[in-house]
C-alpha cells in the first residue's frame, strides 16, 4: 500500500545555502527509493499566506478560519506520513514554522481535552507518522535553553503522531561546514538519513 507523505519546508535561508533543504532533499530522496509508489507533496511555508500570520489579540478572534487553518488540518488529515524540516532561528524553530503550527495546534481538531485524564489531553492525528529534520549553527548544548528540535517532537506527539528519531545537523556556522556546500556538508549524515528512512 502506497503512502501520502507530505514534506513541510519552514527554512527562511536561499535554496543554495539552506542546509535545512539540503538535509530535507536528502531524506526525501533515501525515503523515495525505499518507497518508489508513495505519493510526495511539497509544502513550502514561505508560500503559504498563513504562515506570515502571527497570533495576536487583535486577530484572535479570526486566527483559525477555513483558509489559513481547517485546509492544513484537513492536509495533515489526508496523509500518512509529514517530513518537516526547519533550521534554528534565534534558539526556536522559524517564524514559519511556527505559525504553522499555531494555526493547526486546534482544540477538537488536532487535539482534544474532552475525553483525557486531568490535566491531559488526547492527540486526534494519530494516524500520522513524522519525520523531525533540524538544523543549526552551533554545536550540541551550546544552547542548551534552545532545543528546537525537541520541542518540535513533543508538539507533534502533543498532536498523536508517531515521531520518527529526529535528525539534527548541527554546528553549521563553524568551519569547515560553514563554507561547504550544504549538499555536500550533508555527506556526513548520510548513514544516519539511510537508517532513518527505512524506519520511516
Amino acid at each position: 500500500m502506497s503512502n501520502k507523505v507530505l514534506v513541510i519546508s519552514g527554512t527562511i535561508s536561499p535554496e543554495e545555502k539552506s542546509f535545512s533543504l539540503a538535509l530535507s532533499r536528502r531524506f526525501v530522496k533515501e525515503y523515495c527509493e525505499l518507497n518508489p509508489n508513495d505519493e510526495i507533496i511539497y509544502l513550502d511555508l514561505n508560500n503559504e499566506q498563513m504562515a506570515q500570520k502571527t497570533l495576536t489579540r487583535n486577530n484572535m478572534s479570526t486566527f483559525f478560519n477555513e483558509e489559513d487553518s481547517i485546509k492544513y488540518i484537513e492536509q495533515l488529515k489526508s496523509v500518512n506520513k509529514v517530513i518537516i524540516s526547519s533550521p534554528m532561528n534565534n534558539f526556536s524553530v522559524s517564524a514559519l514554522i511556527k505559525n504553522y503550527l499555531d494555526h493547526v495546534l486546534l482544540a477538537e481538531k488536532t487535539f482534544s481535552y474532552k475525553y483525557s485524564k486531568k490535566d491531559g489531553s488526547v492527540g486526534l492525528l494519530d494516524h500520522l507518522s513524522v519525520q523531525i529534520l533540524t538544523t543549526q549553527g552551533a554545536p550540541v548544548g551550546w544552547y542548551p535553553f534552545g532545543d528546537h528540535t525537541a520541542f518540535l517532537k513533543g508538539t507533534w506527539e502533543f498532536m498523536g503522531a508517531k515521531v520518527n528519531e529526529p535528525i539534527l545537523f548541527a554546528g553549521t556556522k563553524l568551519a569547515p561546514v560553514s563554507t561547504s556546500n550544504p549538499d555536500e556538508a550533508i555527506d556526513e549524515l548520510s548513514d544516519k538519513i539511510k537508517d532513518a528512512a527505512k524506519k520511516f
